[in-house]
C-alpha cells in the first residue's frame, strides 16, 4: 500500500540496488567491458572499480549525459553518490552507475517534455506538474519551499530539476522506510533524523 507522497519508480528506473564491485584490484565481471556504458566509468574508475563525486562529475560531462543542457556540479554530484551510497562509502561501484544513468536518462526525459523551447529551464507551474506526474502528493507550502530552493530568478534548470529528484526520493525512501504502518507517518530520533538529512 502506498501513501501520499511516496511516487511508484520514474519510468526508466528498474528498481533495486545492484551490488557494488569493491574489492582491490577488481576486474570486472564476464560481460561488463562490453556494456556501452562501461568506457565511461572505467575511463575514471580506480583500482578498486569504484568512482568518487569528482569521478562521477567527470564521467557524465565526457559521456554528454546531460546533451545540450549544462553538465551537471558538483554537488549535484555528491547528490547521486548518496542516493545509491548503501555502505557509507561516497563512492559507486558499475552496477550503481548503471542504475544511476537509467534514473539520470528517465529525468531528462521527463525534463525535456517540459522544457519545450529548450531554453534549459521550466517555470515553477512546470515543476508542480513534473512532480505531481511523479507520484509526490506534496501541500502548497511544502511545493513553495521546494521551488524556491532549487529556482533561480524563478527558474529551475536542469541540474537543479535533477538534484531536487533526487532528494525528493532520497528523502521519501528514508520516511517510507520508518512509516511502517504507510499512512504517512513516522517517528525518527533526533540522531536518526540529522543522519538522513546530513547525508544527502
Amino acid at each position: 500500500m502506498s501513501y501520499p507522497g511516496y511516487p511508484g519508480a520514474p519510468a526508466g528506473y528498474g528498481g533495486g540496488y545492484g551490488g557494488a564491485p569493491g574489492a582491490p584490484g577488481y576486474a570486472g565481471f564476464a560481460g561488463q567491458a562490453q556494456d556501452p556504458l562501461y568506457p565511461y566509468f572505467s575511463a575514471v574508475a580506480g583500482q578498486d572499480g569504484q568512482i568518487d563525486a569528482d569521478e562521477l562529475q567527470r564521467c557524465l560531462t565526457q559521456s554528454n549525459i546531460s546533451g545540450s543542457y549544462k553538465p551537471f556540479n558538483i554537488e549535484t554530484c555528491r547528490l547521486m553518490i548518496s542516493m545509491l551510497d548503501r555502505d557509507c562509502s561516497c563512492k559507486m561501484g558499475f552496477n550503481e552507475f548503471k542504475e544511476l544513468w537509467a534514473v539520470l536518462s528517465a529525468w531528462k526525459q521527463h525534463f525535456m517534455t517540459m522544457d519545450k523551447d529548450r531554453s534549459g529551464t521550466v517555470d515553477p507551474e512546470e515543476m508542480r506538474q513534473s512532480i505531481a506526474s511523479m507520484g509526490y502528493n506534496i501541500n502548497p507550502s511544502a511545493l513553495v519551499v521546494i521551488l524556491k530552493r532549487f529556482s533561480t530568478h524563478g527558474m529551475i534548470a536542469f541540474d537543479d530539476y535533477v538534484a531536487c529528484c533526487i532528494k525528493l526520493r532520497t528523502l521519501t525512501d528514508a520516511f517510507r522506510r520508518r512509516d511502517q504502518s504507510q499512512r504517512g507517518v513516522a517517528s525518527f530520533a533526533y540522531d536518526d533524523f540529522i543522519q538522513c538529512i546530513m547525508s544527502i
